[in-house]
């Protein structure tokens, strides 16, 4: 009634202009998954309000005013619908009220399931829906819907906009939830991992209008071992257990629903408010520490090699080898900048992205693995980069800019490889303001930088390479290739995310571009009409190249996991869907964030995962494994990473039976540390 009564009064004290406007402010109608259901199968049908602007409709709960949505089906005989399946609603407040509700397209999802004897041919599902939407006044509609559907083999694949629908809808929480009432509601979230991850918002969103004053603010708060929100209780709160949705939004601005169903019992005093667990002149430390052992990752070495060689021509030091030293770290540490600044912008505007984002691009796999190849021909003689030029040029030429461009290339190739301390600097960075995000990029550029600028400036430390001399030229040409390994494997990486015909794009770039510089430097001693020719076929053979990789994005995607030696543990695709499953048997399970393209994880998995000891710990203890591929971009496994606090693969956790969380393993994995997390 009294929600009657104020529908009642915001309609009589409505503008007059409000009323006039008697056109439609829903257009509804219905949206099968599939083309075809087979008999005894089901398919998911969305009931889309595509709502005008300024307009809203409501959730289950349309909270201190509205009604829901509701959906009265008439389908053929045998045939069954399911209850609504709502996602994720939006705070409304009108003036002292408080909605809750949906603007723009919302999806409502209803599981409609034939009969076995369902026979085959056309039906229709046919549903009369009635919704409430309002703006300064509010409109009741209706409108009678209707769905052709076929019975039988589906001939079109699934719509793919079922999938974001569904990801805007609660998922049963991973994390142990209670509540206790005092003055206040206090909801307690119990994830050490989730506190340190610090989403930028929380919010609450009650099952019913007696639990909580919705118009009053929420606040975010962070204990030892998880978070709280704070919420205004209802004054006729009914005590019980605590449902609703909760909300959680990532500083990329991506969100995740959980169901909530808390019971009252003691929750811990509150640490800290929206302050930061960790400091910024930490975060800082840890950065500048990460950077250092970056230098000592795999994929680093090679380039390190060769600014060593540029190091060594200048024997003694002296003022070369400062500006060499000097011109590499500006050019490691702007590119870190400008991967900082990328990120920061991408996940400004929503993307989901992290350190080593672009190598979940194809094209960018592509495109570097090309670069790598093409610094491999330099090193071997087929033509001259500047700064990677051949044995006496090189001691004479290349200089600063060479250098720069040499510490742009380290942090390059450093992409796919994360560092102790770096991961938890980087976690930090993303939740803070961008001054505050660069700094710390700054930072991880300084440490990466660091140990070449101390041997350019330092004329003891430069004294410790080997003198300048002929070897300097075969050293070169060995380091090629360690370049050309390191392309390969950038061309496997690629075989992951887009299969065979992307391969054949890039060996295709890859050919095009040999023969560019090939003719490029054959026809620098042919007369002027010569190299004018060889100039313009080399240019054509170039500008193929690129084409053939530009083209790498129209390569059909892999549906393979990344291929790394995982056959002694069985495995499946992790989903935090199937986790919360797993957990709610009181099974442990593993689970590893990884990707084809990581080399950390490459290793991991050689040292700590093939050996026949954990596979049987893992059996014995009858631990879940659960893979989580973020090859290619998973907006569900960038939402695990945040939560644990990190940006990047790799990632471990040991889930026991029964824990509140999760254990963090080590980024440098070892068997040794496997089996001790799993008790064996």
């Amino acid at each position: 009634m009294k929600r009657l009564a104020l529908l009642f009064l915001a309609a009589l004290t409505a503008p007059v202009s409000a009323q006039i406007d008697s056109a439609p402010k829903v257009h509804a109608r219905l949206i099968a998954e599939r083309d075809a259901v087979k008999p005894g199968g089901t398919v998911t049908v969305a009931l889309e309000l595509a709502t005008r602007p300024g307009w809203h409709t409501y959730w289950r709960n349309p909270g201190d005013a509205g009604a829901p949505t509701q959906i009265d089906w008439s389908l053929p005989q045998g045939w069954r619908a399911g209850a609504i399946q709502w996602p994720a609603p939006k705070a409304l407040p009108v003036g002292p009220l408080m909605d809750y509700g949906y603007e723009g397209k919302p999806w409502l999802l209803v599981d409609v399931t034939a009969p076995a004897t369902a026979s085959a041919g056309m039906v229709t599902l046919k549903a009369h829906a009635s919704w409430l939407v309002c703006a300064e006044v509010c409109v009741p509609e209706d409108g009678n819907l209707a769905l052709p559907l076929n019975v039988g083999g589906s001939l079109l694949p699934p719509d793919p906009a079922f999938a974001a629908a569904r990801a805007k809808l609660p998922v049963q929480s991973p994390w142990p939830m209670r509540y206790a009432a005092r003055d206040t509601l206090d909801l307690f979230v119990q994830s050490p991992s989730l506190a340190e991850a610090h989403p930028v918002d929380v919010a609450f969103f009650p099952a019913n209008g007696h639990l909580i004053e919705g118009s009053k603010p929420q606040t975010l708060a962070f204990a030892d071992n998880g978070l709280m929100l704070r919420l205004a209780k209802a004054k006729n709160f009914p005590g019980g257990a605590l449902d609703g949705v909760l909300e959680l939004t990532s500083a990329d601005g991506s969100q995740q629903a959980l169901e909530v169903h808390a019971p009252a019992g003691a929750v811990p005093a509150i640490a800290s408010t929206q302050t930061e667990s960790m400091s910024l002149a930490l975060a800082l430390l840890f950065a500048f520490i990460g950077g250092l052992i970056l230098n000592l990752m795999p994929c680093v070495l090679p380039v390190l090699a060769m600014k060593a060689l540029a190091l060594a021509s200048h024997g003694g030091g002296g003022r070369h080898a400062a500006v060499e030293s000097l011109s590499y770290g500006v050019g490691a540490i702007a590119s870190f900048m400008s991967f900082g600044a990328a990120v920061v912008l991408l996940r400004a505007g929503g993307a989901g992205v992290g350190w080593g984002f672009q190598l979940q691009e194809p094209v960018a796999v592509g495109a570097f693995a090309l670069l790598v190849f093409a610094v491999g021909l330099s090193l071997s003689g087929v033509f001259e980069l500047p700064g990677f030029g051949g044995g006496d040029p090189l001691t004479r030429r290349g200089g600063a800019l060479g250098a720069f461009f040499t510490g742009m290339l380290a942090v390059a190739v450093a992409a796919p490889c994360t560092a102790p301390f770096m991961a938890a600097a980087l976690g930090f960075a993303f939740t803070q303001p961008e001054a505050i995000a660069l700094a710390v990029f700054f930072a991880l550029g300084l440490g990466f930088a660091a140990p070449f600028m101390a041997v350019g400036f330092s004329p003891r430390l430069l004294d410790l390479l080997p003198r300048p001399g002929a070897w300097m030229l075969r050293f070169k040409q060995a380091l090629a290739f360690p370049m050309y390994g390191a392309s390969v494997w950038l061309v496997w990486v690629l075989a992951n995310e887009v299969g065979a015909d992307g391969v054949a794009l890039v060996l295709a770039a890859m050919t095009a571009f040999a023969l560019a510089v090939w003719i490029w430097s054959a026809s620098r001693s042919a007369g002027p009409h010569g190299r004018g020719f060889g100039a313009l076929a080399s240019l054509v053979a170039f500008l193929a190249a690129l084409a053939l990789i530009a083209a790498v994005t129209r390569a059909a995607p892999s549906p393979a996991l990344a291929r790394v030696d995982r056959s002694a543990i069985p495995h499946e695709p992790y989903s935090a869907a199937k986790l919360a499953e797993l957990r709610a048997q009181h099974r442990a399970v593993f689970v590893n964030a990884t990707a084809a393209w990581c080399i950390t994880c490459l290793v991991n998995e050689r040292v700590a995962f093939a050996s026949g000891a954990v596979a049987k710990a893992f059996a014995k203890h009858r631990v879940a494994c659960l893979i989580a591929d973020w090859t290619r971009r998973d907006p569900e496994i960038t939402r695990l990473l945040e939560a644990h606090g990190r940006d990047g693969v790799p990632l471990y956790l040991y889930f026991a039976p029964g824990a509140a969380d999760a254990q963090v393993l080590p980024q440098i994995l070892t068997e040794g540390a496997v089996l001790k997390a799993l008790g064996s």
